[in-house]
């Protein structure tokens, strides 16, 4: 399913959602200026969870070098469709996030979203020499927030059936539960594929992710239910 749009106004400009969206875009650019270096870059800012096993068991890391590279791991991407697909999630549903957390918070809360995904996929795959980039697992963790802070509001989405899409108006609590769940069924699969440890996809950065989010909206003080508006 891709979301086309929610059905609540943001009443205020998200100036911290545009700047990640920005600032994730410029660097994939940047990636594409590299050519043969890129790989070289990928491994040193990505996310490699043997590496952050190993480096926790030696003094010649520092606390900053071990942990650095869970946050830039967050704004690199592997493709267009990659960043394409995350940063249209993000602009989506982190308006609304932004309205409840202010702009500082709400940055505070994506990069905390991301850390927890990224440790979620270190603690379930440790050994793997894989780097981990995208900001997937900080953008479920939008998805679960809003979930939490938004259930009764309505998302467009273009949804495939058979060989056609049809654009079709579903609960938010529909549309994220049914993301959820294609998440931990395709991240319970990878752990017995044979392909986990060469690559693919981290589910279980998605999954902690949106259950950082979650846990986080939970703790954010209830207000009155918005009122809904396409625009």
């Amino acid at each position: 399913m891709i979301p086309l749009r929610d059905a609540i106004p943001s009443h205020s400009f998200p100036a911290a959602t545009v700047l990640i969206i920005a600032l994730n875009v410029l660097i994939f650019l940047y990636e594409l200026s590299l050519g043969r270096a890129l790989e070289v870059f990928i491994l040193q800012y990505g996310a490699v969870p043997l590496r952050f096993i190993l480096a926790g068991q030696t003094e010649q890391v520092s606390t900053l070098e071990r942990f650095l590279p869970l946050f830039t791991s967050m704004f690199l991407h592997g493709g267009w469709l990659h960043v394409g697909g995350n940063m249209l999630y993000l602009w989506i549903f982190g308006d609304n996030i932004e309205d409840r957390l202010g702009h500082l918070g709400f940055l505070v809360f994506y990069l905390a979203c991301g850390l927890a995904a990224a440790l979620t996929q270190i603690y379930i795959n440790p050994t793997s020499k894989i780097p981990m980039v995208g900001a997937s697992g900080a953008v479920a963790g939008v998805l679960g927030a809003y979930l939490v802070l938004f259930p009764h509001s309505r998302v467009l989405a273009l949804i495939p059936i058979l060989f056609f899409f049809q654009v079709v108006e579903l609960p938010a609590l529909v549309f994220l539960i049914f993301w959820f769940l294609m998440q931990f069924f395709s991240g319970a699969v990878a752990i017995t594929a044979t392909t986990y440890a060469t690559g693919g996809v981290a589910w279980w950065a998605h999954i902690g992710g949106f259950i950082s989010g979650m846990a986080l909206g939970f703790l954010l003080p209830k207000r009155k239910r918005p009122q809904f508006q396409w625009t």
